[in-house]
């Protein structure tokens, strides 16, 4: 029997299957999201709104009924339902004529500094992505104002917020287009993008990026004495900007390299994730060890390194695994109030809307059943709480 000659895989079979798999995803997008292959949010219940804002339900109604405020929309049944702009809206109406000395427009003063949050962890697999997409999404839903930064080439949090960095990212409109080394560089208003979230403008990722971490070292060779060093770059950038945003949220890469570094010396606070099992803890150790190196050079190379807090947030928590549960209580013990009291759960309910490029924020919960949602939905605001809480402490407002 006469043998078949080898058939060789070389590049172009990679690209071929990049190519194909790509057209698949756009196609799957444009059927999901017709005419325009854009997504949109969902409308939320009255009960929804008024536990967001922090008011009765009823007192909701009795605006709806005399008029005042934004006017909700009521379904045959007599629901009422609100867009997140109407909830916006409805915000600056109570802080215009409340009484209660509350804010419900979360709008930082002048003397209060934009908080720029990394979630960090050089592990693939410990969640920043999701973390990172729920505590934006959720600031907005609260009334603060947010940009979402893609820091990660493989640009899984453009991906959740309806772009296909292949199709609808092009060149110079991730964040390398503000602080890239040649006179090409463009101001940050340039390349960030409303999206259908409102209160949550996004500053998307492709491959691009790789760029930064290619053209640094000739930069530091061949660098001119005014120009910014690499780890000030996104400073700079965020700074031009400030006076738009409350808090930003950076989703960095899986590695320590000069763009997660360049976020680290911009950020004001670090969440960093972790899934409680041996050799993901181990791999933090690794990361935190490296981080603190390279975070002293910057240092000395005069960079600043100094944070409001950092904490660590435990992810893709079982409760009911025992082992799970003893990394957690080690973890507890060895780093005291720098482990977040909340953990986000593992859930079918925040995995499922993930593969549909949504999160739980997003989805209605008759999706699932009242259990499963309510024990995600739980975990996550739990976090995401604690979050907004150290945001308000680093501002005097706690």
């Amino acid at each position: 029997m006469k043998s078949e000659a080898p058939q060789w895989v070389d590049e172009e079979t990679i690209r071929s299957h990049a190519l194909s798999l790509s057209k698949k995803l756009h196609d799957q997008r444009l059927k999901m999201h017709p005419p325009l292959a854009q997504k949109t949010l969902r409308k939320f219940s009255s009960g929804e709104v008024a536990k967001l804002i922090g008011v009765a339900d009823g007192y909701l109604r009795q605006l709806s009924l005399e008029g005042k405020g934004p006017e909700a929309e009521t379904l045959p049944n007599g629901r009422r339902q609100y867009s997140l702009e109407d909830v916006l809206a409805l915000r600056t109406y109570l802080d215009e004529t409340g009484k209660s000395g509350r804010q419900y427009v979360k709008h930082r003063s002048a003397s209060e500094h934009l908080q720029v949050i990394s979630c960090v962890n050089f592990k693939g697999g410990s969640a920043k992505t999701t973390t990172a997409a729920h505590l934006a999404q959720y600031l907005a839903l609260n009334g603060y104002r947010v940009l979402a930064v893609d820091l990660d080439p493989q640009a899984s949090l453009t991906a959740l917020h309806g772009l296909q960095p292949e199709f609808d990212v092009h060149a110079g409109q991730t964040i390398y287009g503000s602080i890239r080394y040649d006179d090409q560089a463009r101001h940050p208003r340039e390349i960030i993008r409303q999206t259908y979230f409102p209160g949550l403008d996004l500053i998307p990722a492709n491959l691009e990026l790789m760029e930064f971490e290619h053209d640094t070292p000739k930069a530091l060779v061949n660098r001119s004495p005014e120009e910014s060093l690499f780890f000030e770059r996104i400073g700079i950038t965020l700074s031009a900007v400030a006076d738009q945003y409350d808090v930003v949220v950076i989703d960095c890469p899986p590695q320590l390299g000069f763009l997660t570094l360049s976020a680290l010396s911009a950020s004001t606070s670090m969440v960093i994730t972790v899934h409680p099992q041996m050799l993901d803890v181990m791999s933090m150790s690794q990361f935190l060890k490296m981080a603190s190196d390279l975070l002293s050079v910057v240092r000395n190379a005069g960079g600043t390194v100094r944070y409001d807090w950092i904490r660590y947030l435990v992810t893709r928590f079982e409760p009911g695994d025992l082992p799970q549960s003893h990394m957690v209580s080690f973890m507890r013990k060895m780093f005291g109030d720098f482990v977040l009291k909340g953990a986000m759960l593992k859930s079918t309910a925040i995995s499922d809307a993930g593969i549909n490029k949504q999160t739980l924020y997003e989805v209605s919960k008759e999706r699932y059943s009242k259990s499963t949602y309510d024990r995600a939905m739980e975990s996550l605001n739990s976090v995401n709480s604690e979050i907004e809480d150290l945001i308000k402490k680093a501002w005097g407002r706690m």
